[in-house]
């Protein structure tokens, strides 16, 4: 019984940690600000919509994913097009780097992280956090204002909801379940 327990906190921590390490699939923001889409309603056929990424997926990815939720959001509501008024990508980059505090200890200043029994204290050493070493993070989020209508097909920003679907459907990742 004890071994099964063990195993299924295992199975569930390394589920977790696979969620975290993959890019954002195509679903609503769990919260907001939180990664996936988010759509606020301004007047009765127009929103702003929302895509944000974490920092594993690609700004393509976000964009598609925008337009996406702009296509499926023109079917839902009864609507054969929509219109892109506004659109833009943000990008968040941010550099991270060595700490130059070395760590407290009860009070101490301490720079070793480790011990081992046989060779004493060592300084930790890990290759993308270490001091020398520097790791750069970008994420995306893409957001537009549209509008919904059946007309206007012969503007550049009008798309048809149901083409905008079938010839993206095939790039879109949804979570696992």
């Amino acid at each position: 019984m004890m071994l099964r327990t063990t195993f299924a906190t295992i199975a569930g921590a390394a589920a977790l940690l696979t969620a975290c390490a993959t890019p954002t699939p195509y679903q609503a923001a769990d919260r907001p600000g939180g990664y996936g889409y988010e759509q606020v309603s301004l007047e009765s056929d127009r929103y702003r919509i929302s895509f944000s990424g974490n920092s594993l997926t690609d700004r393509e990815t976000v964009e598609t994913y925008l337009l996406y939720r702009a296509a499926e959001l023109a079917l839902e509501r009864g609507y054969e097009r929509f219109t892109v008024v506004t659109r833009a990508t943000d990008e968040d980059s941010r550099t991270w780097g060595p700490s130059r505090d070395p760590w407290r200890y009860s009070g101490f200043l301490v720079d070793y992280r480790y011990y081992h029994p046989a060779y004493g204290w060592y300084p930790w050493h890990d290759p993308f956090w270490d001091r020398h070493h520097y790791r750069e993070t970008t994420r995306y989020e893409a957001s537009a204002e549209i509008v919904l209508g059946r007309g206007h097909p012969n503007d550049p920003n009008t798309f048809d909801a149901r083409e905008v679907m079938a010839n993206l459907g095939n790039n879109i990742a949804r979570p696992q379940m």
